[in-house]
């Protein structure tokens, strides 16, 4: 938790010593000249401030909730540009005006002084204010780029109580520490934290679509480096640096670091952070004018016009109360829409304008059929929400998030006609990303691709299994092993069309589960039961008749795969169940019978996802334009990983992997695996089309 709780630590440090300095300064300057009843206007302005602090980050968290996956990684992108601007400026600010912080603020205090609480209020207000903000904004980029907030927050809450504490023992002299070395040490260490969540900003921006460039890599290290090591999440939470960057990450990073660390050295050396001769810095100031104040005594209360209470109770009330509007306003989006029928006759009723931001629509069914729903764009059919099945007198609710456009109800109701509700227009949203709707004719095309590509799969497998039947009739089973490899990966290949080889499968590629006597029972056959004697010593005898089943079953597999039905809806589906069965069968060693092949076997269930992926890109392309350049580099990665198994002597066993190899590898596939997950989503046959 340390690695992503340490940027947030420097800033909390930071920025919490230099408004505790401020508040120091503030309150020896009352001290000094007498006016200690007017220290709990200090207070108010520093509540003021903490609450619009918090009442910032409220409205960060729930802002970007109501928005889209992508306008999420817009609108992060953005902020992390803005907080890298802030922390910039907030280290050479304080590099230049840690000599005359104090006096300014002297002169700011003498003035509200003579003016009222409300200016003593206010000059505290901003005075804090400022740093609060800072803080709320990078700290909320730095939960973004952690994706928790565990850390982050402890990291800040250690930084500011220690900084509380500091800047305690420097009002009451208990402490002496050289504050101008403190600001140039972590002046240098906020550039560089400040370098990374550019980079990640960036990435954020090209992950949103706004930027360009999101599969350019400048380096790809996944395949040499575990990313779930301790030290590349110690690099990562500290520096934002990954495995894995696009070159505007790296070109970002490196030409922000080299310009305004040199600018900041330059303006160290040239003396702009070290007091002038004669003077104290903020620290030495505050403890001056404390101790002063202290023999002053204190003066008499200043009396106003107004209660005392008026002022402080309004600057702490109204940040919250805009908060809260904001965050009820939010919530209300989500919460207060009102119930829409689906029928055939009502399809629709109930539905008005809705404010954009996400939504939560109550789906009631008034009719009689089981229905399906869709909120669509009326002219193009395209998808922003659906609910399937939805039963007669049922209600369900259905989120979506509403940008600027039209919108209008489908309800499709099975066995009844599908209605299209009266559509709306809303206005003062943002672009929202629909799904274009798949129909079966369009998957059609794909779909005879794909089986053409099988059918001369299966062709090639039933000579590859032919020429294995002879090596072991022949008693040839050194060369039997390498012929059964080679089959077998070429079936492997075709896993895409598991689902229409239905029991002919089980009997080709079977595994010995769940059989009474495991390898040995004689309901054991295919690929697997032969691996399981050649590598266990069987005789050609004994395999002789596996060999002729295997034969047997392929022939007919080819026969019979020309007729059968394939579901065109199954086709999106195996792009991400192909690997999903291979990191729960083959990259957990329980399809292994002896051979020790199981990262051949992913190979080439890596290269009929990409045969797959290849027939289904135009579609892809046309609704997600991003999602296929991620998938290309999570294959390349994971490929990358599996072909370093492959040595000249032959393929490196699943057990003899080395453990962050292995880690490693199990990582890649499962990130291809969330890469790969939107598929059947996008690809989905909906008869709202």
């Amino acid at each position: 938790m340390w690695d992503e709780a340490f940027p947030s630590f420097l800033i909390g440090l930071r920025e919490g010593l230099e408004a505790g300095l401020i508040v120091s300064i503030l309150v020896a300057t009352l001290v000094r000249f007498g006016h200690k009843a007017r220290l709990p206007q200090v207070w108010t302005g520093v509540a003021a401030a903490i609450a619009l602090s918090l009442s910032f980050g409220a409205v960060l968290t729930f802002t970007a909730a109501n928005l889209s996956g992508h306008a999420q990684e817009a609108f992060g992108g953005v902020l992390s540009l803005i907080a890298v601007g802030f922390v910039t400026a907030m280290v050479f600010w304080m590099r230049r005006s840690a000599r005359t912080l104090s006096a300014e603020l002297k002169e700011k205090v003498q003035a509200s002084l003579a003016m009222g609480a409300g200016a003593l209020v206010l000059t505290s207000f901003l005075a804090v204010g400022r740093e609060g903000l800072e803080t709320s904004l990078f700290l909320w980029t730095n939960v973004r780029t952690a994706g928790e907030s565990t850390g982050p927050l402890l990291g800040a809450a250690v930084g500011l109580v220690l900084s509380a504490g500091l800047c305690w023992g420097l009002y009451r002299r208990a402490l002496k520490m050289n504050l101008t070395r403190f600001f140039t040490i972590t002046g240098a260490g906020l550039i560089v934290v400040a370098a990374g969540v550019l980079g990640y900003g960036l990435r954020d921006l090209q992950e949103s679509g706004l930027v360009g460039g999101g599969s350019s890599y400048a380096f790809d290290l996944s395949g040499h480096l575990d990313a779930s090591s301790w030290y590349a999440t110690l690099v990562q939470g500290t520096l934002n640096l990954t495995v894995t960057m696009t070159v505007l990450q790296v070109v970002g990073y490196l030409a922000y670091l080299c310009i305004v660390m040199t600018l900041f050295v330059e303006g160290v050396r040239g003396g702009g952070t070290a007091p002038a001769a004669g003077k104290t810095t903020q620290g030495e100031a505050a403890q001056g004018e404390t101790a002063q104040g202290e023999k002053a005594g204190a003066a008499g209360p200043v009396r106003s016009g107004r209660p005392r209470w008026a002022v402080p109770t309004a600057l702490v009330a109204v940040p919250v109360v805009v908060a809260g509007a904001v965050i009820a306003v939010s919530d209300g989006k989500q919460s207060s829409s009102a119930t829409v029928s689906v029928s055939e006759q009502e399809c629709g009723k109930g539905f008005s304008t809705p404010l954009p931001g996400q939504q939560v629509f109550q789906m009631h069914n008034t009719g009689d059929k089981v229905s399906e729903v869709y909120l669509v764009n009326p002219a193009s059919g395209a998808v922003y929400g659906e609910i399937e099945g939805l039963a007669p007198g049922t209600t369900r609710a259905l989120t979506a998030t509403i940008g600027s456009g039209d919108y209008a109800w489908r309800c499709v109701p099975t066995g009844g006609t599908s209605v299209t509700s009266a559509a709306v227009h809303v206005t003062g949203g943002g672009q929202v990303k629909a799904v274009k709707p798949v129909a079966e004719d369009d998957l059609k095309g794909p779909l005879d691709a794909y089986k053409d590509y099988v059918n001369k799969g299966l062709a090639t497998l039933l000579t590859q299994t032919q020429k294995l039947q002879a090596d072991i009739h022949g008693g040839d089973l050194a060369t039997a092993r390498a012929d059964w490899l080679t089959a077998h990966l070429q079936y492997a290949s075709l896993g895409a069309a598991y689902g229409t080889f239905a029991d002919l499968d089980g009997k080709i590629n079977g595994r010995p589960d769940g059989l009474a006597d495991k390898a040995q029972d004689k309901d054991f056959t295919g690929f697997l039961r032969l691996e399981y004697g050649l590598w266990h010593g069987q005789s050609a005898a004994d395999l002789t008749p596996v060999a002729d089943q295997l034969t047997a079953d392929v022939a007919k597999l080819g026969q019979d795969f020309p007729g059968q039905d394939f579901d065109p809806g199954d086709l999106p589906l195996r792009a991400h169940e192909i690997l999903e069965n291979t990191l729960q069968f083959e990259l957990t060693g329980d399809t292994d019978q002896g051979s020790g092949t199981n990262l051949a076997t992913t190979q080439a269930n890596l290269a009929g996802t990409r045969e797959l992926l290849t027939v289904l890109q135009p579609l892809l392309d046309e609704r997600d334009p991003q999602l296929l350049p991620r998938v290309d580099a999570g294959m390349k990665r994971v490929g990358d990983l599996v072909a370093a198994a492959h040595k000249p002597e032959g393929w490196t066993a699943l057990e003899q992997l080395p453990a962050d190899a292995r880690r490693q590898l199990n990582g890649a596939t499962g990130q291809l695996l969330e890469d790969l997950a939107p598929i059947p989503a996008l690809l989905e046959i909906r008869k709202a089309a």
